[in-house]
């Protein structure tokens, strides 16, 4: 059997049974979501679930690989992630200190050698990045982290939408015989999908900050492992798209909030799930049409690294025109009166 299968299976199955413990431990330590006027559950539902999908990740990990220098970085930087996450699921930290917690995250990566320190430049030799491999690397690890925790809005958006970023660049890292990164991706993709049984709507327990942040870093840090063994600029632009739904979501929220006058940081009902259920969709509904285009954008990933660069190039801008249009014509450029009091939450449940 391949490692990558046992890696899938481990993470999957210890996920699924390790899940209703975690929902124990959480109803204990009072780390509840309470419902608002943002949040669309109407009762207190335990959070916090990202433990299980953390223990199912390191299991599948260690049972499966040898634990070189860099995934040792990796385990510890995610360690460190899912150790902001629980704090802020206990006691909501303020973005501030969050941010600072993913900067110190992302920086045991740096320390551990995992770093971006060159790009492919599409009309000719390699672009090293130099001085700038320490700030691009953090950067890139605490968008794609703040990116999937900004998506977790939705009975099992989150654990879907990394479920299908996780089996693209899985795909990708098979296809050109990367397998450390075939392995981790096989890992994460098992875990969020264990998790996904007990999250799916109605939800049983949320995977909190602890799981959405701890998805996005790893998916950041593992895309960075595939960049130092191949064409860097492909091994990036292959998670951008396949999380495309989320980044597009993001840059929307930006957008949308800087021309309405509104700070960037106080969350709103602008977003696309809240603009699909304003539409008169179940939560459901919403769902399952978010990890459709989530599907369609992890093929179009694929199709990237079967093709030339211009062709490459064409696609992103295609996918990008239709993302606006498409945002144009829902609504979620547009202003609303959904707007939050509060400045520290920035989930949607």
């Amino acid at each position: 059997m391949q490692t990558y299968v046992v890696a899938f299976t481990v993470a999957l199955a210890a996920t699924y049974f390790i899940t209703p413990q975690v929902k124990e431990l959480a109803i204990k330590a009072g780390a509840l979501d309470a419902p608002d006027a943002r949040k669309v559950h109407t009762t207190p539902i335990p959070r916090m679930g990202g433990l299980a999908i953390y223990f199912g990740f390191v299991l599948a990990v260690l049972s499966s690989m040898h634990i070189s220098h860099e995934i040792l970085g990796l385990l510890l930087g995610g360690t460190v992630i899912l150790a902001v996450g629980i704090i802020d699921d206990m006691i909501q930290l303020s973005a501030k200190v969050k941010l600072l917690g993913q900067i110190m995250a992302a920086a045991v990566l740096v320390m551990f050698d995992v770093r971006i320190e060159w790009l492919t430049n599409p009309f000719g030799d390699m672009i090293y990045v130099n001085y700038l491999a320490i700030p691009l690397t953090i950067m890139w690890v605490v968008g794609l982290t703040n990116t999937v925790n900004l998506i977790d809005g939705l009975d099992g958006l989150a654990a879907g939408v990394s479920t299908i970023a996780s089996l693209t660049i899985l795909l990708v890292a098979l296809e050109q015989n990367f397998w450390t990164v075939a392995i981790l991706t096989a890992a994460l993709a098992g875990s969020a999908l264990g998790f996904l049984q007990h999250n799916f709507n109605p939800a049983k327990i949320f995977m909190g900050d602890t799981g959405s942040m701890f998805l996005g870093y790893m998916l950041a840090a593992v895309s960075i492992l595939g960049a130092v063994k191949s064409a860097a600029t492909i091994a990036l632009i292959v998670p951008i798209v396949a999380l495309g739904l989320p980044i597009m979501d993001t840059a929307f929220a930006i957008i949308r909030r800087y021309m309405n006058g509104r700070p960037i940081f106080k969350p709103d009902k602008g977003h696309l799930h809240h603009r699909l259920l304003a539409m008169g969709l179940s939560q459901k509904q919403a769902v399952l049409l978010m990890y459709v285009i989530s599907g369609f954008l992890g093929v179009s990933a694929i199709v990237l690294t079967e093709v030339s660069q211009v062709y490459a190039g064409l696609i992103v801008l295609a996918i990008i025109i239709v993302a606006c249009l498409g945002a144009k014509k829902i609504g979620v450029l547009s202003n609303n009166d959904g707007v939050l009091k509060h400045t520290d939450s920035v989930k949607s449940h």
